[in-house]
């Protein structure tokens, strides 16, 4: 009851600073932990704190819905959820980023999550974050609070505003608290690593990915920290034990390979959930940004500036790049149906002031700002975040 009632105090804080701020024109910054300030375009405004948004108001695992404060640290509700063996099985990372270096922490916040709309290695198999948000609540621009969406999944008539919500990066309206649809841990899961190059390594990956296996992530990276270097391609499997069990000798009878230890491989792919790999990394050189390339999973190896690291089957690829590579990237990610986005900037160029995400489509950007003026008139929330045309 008393921390209801905190979150109550805190509500009405947040919701007369907003008013206040719409009536004089003041621009905000909406920020949880921060861990994720490196993502986006400029941080403009005052900063408006959602940390004391935290708590976690329902949770019905036998329904598999929680509903949460939008300030309340990620950590914290996914060692609840573990408690009650299930999951957040997109896999939302923890990382946090700097000019410099990078690390993880308990910083991350369930708004932030959603505002950011950023998935882990799961994500290719069991969705994205959007998946799973079934309803949240927000205040817009003009102070007032919104509710979208609920606690089941057949409830939306109409547009979905509470998905629309995930990845706005705070520009539409500070969201308050958010239901999610959470998953049981899949009773078995096994890693499987192979030696093999990035083209081998993409027709394992579209070989598997058409036959019924249990696939649930996938890594290739070219290790350079090992002696000699290797190009290695790690496959992770959940789900039934024995469909786990039958996937890992089918796959280790059609390709050498080996099954790593349960307890390393989940180490490693905490670390390449949260960037925190060797590949990730700053490079020496300060004048390069970490790009992001999503693309088709069936599409081959791209021709591009430095070797990546391959996730979601072949979809997501991460590479080291200068940002005058961006046209050249841009085009190697369109000819497979995707899009290439520098996602932590170069040292050089740590204030981000140039375009991060574009929009070339005139009719979208069109869209995008009857959005942005119907939820938040007076552009208080996060100016020059997502997009600088707002």
């Amino acid at each position: 009851m008393q921390g209801m009632q905190t979150m109550a105090f805190a509500l009405q804080q947040i919701t007369d600073r907003i008013r206040a701020a719409a009536a004089d024109g003041t621009a905000l910054r909406i920020r949880g932990g921060g861990s994720k300030d490196f993502y986006g375009n400029r941080l403009d405004g005052e900063l408006l704190d959602t940390t004391g948004l935290s708590g976690i108001l329902s949770y019905e695992p036998t329904e598999l819905v929680v509903t949460v404060g939008a300030g309340t640290p990620l950590a914290e509700l996914e060692t609840q959820l573990a408690e009650r063996g299930q999951c957040l099985a997109f896999e939302p990372p923890h990382f946090a980023w700097s000019a410099g270096t990078h690390a993880t922490g308990s910083a991350a916040t369930v708004g932030g999550m959603v505002a950011a709309g950023l998935s882990g290695p799961a994500r290719a198999s069991a969705g994205a974050v959007r998946e799973y948000v079934l309803g949240l609540h927000l205040i817009n621009g003009r102070g007032e609070e919104l509710v979208f969406g609920g606690q089941v999944m057949k409830n939306v008539a109409g547009y979905d505003v509470s998905r629309m919500m995930v990845g706005s990066m705070g520009t539409l309206g500070l969201i308050t608290e958010v239901s999610l649809k959470v998953l049981p841990v899949a009773p078995a899961e096994a890693t499987l690593v192979f030696a093999l190059d990035q083209a081998s390594a993409l027709e394992c990956l579209h070989r598997w990915g058409g036959q019924p296996l249990p696939l649930n992530a996938s890594c290739w990276v070219h290790d350079d920290t090992s002696s000699p270097a290797q190009d290695l391609l790690f496959v992770r499997l959940r789900g039934a034990v024995a469909a786990v069990e039958a996937a890992c000798q089918k796959m280790l009878s059609e390709v050498t390979g080996q099954r790593m230890d349960n307890a390393q491989a989940q180490g490693d792919w905490e670390l390449c959930r949260n960037q925190q790999l060797p590949f990730f990394a700053r490079p020496a050189d300060p004048g390069l940004a970490l790009w992001r390339l999503s693309v088709a999973q069936t599409a081959p190896v791209l021709d591009l500036p430095s070797s990546p690291l391959i996730e979601w089957h072949g979809g997501l690829r991460w590479l080291w790049a200068p940002l005058d590579a961006s046209a050249r990237l841009q085009a190697a990610a369109q000819a497979h149906g995707g899009n290439a986005t520098f996602f932590v900037a170069p040292i050089i160029d740590s204030t981000r002031a140039m375009g991060q995400f574009l929009i070339n489509d005139s009719a979208q950007m069109a869209i995008q700002q009857r959005l942005k003026h119907s939820l938040d008139p007076k552009g208080i929330f996060n100016p020059q975040r997502l997009f600088q045309a707002f």
